[in-house]
């Protein structure tokens, strides 16, 4: 029963921060463009990107 005195504040702590973590990717629009890294990585690097 003592060993739930340690586990369940890690596990807040644990989950606060990737619940920071993730805040901090939306902050820093690391989803802002899901689509253009998968079409980019299929481009031709030979040819130059078409102006939208």
């Amino acid at each position: 029963m003592n060993i739930l005195v340690i586990l369940i504040p890690a596990s807040l702590i644990l989950g606060g921060l990737g619940l920071l973590a993730f805040l901090w990717s939306l902050r820093a629009n690391q989803y802002e463009d899901l689509d253009g890294d998968a079409w980019r990585i299929l481009s031709d690097d030979d040819q130059p990107p078409a102006a939208d």
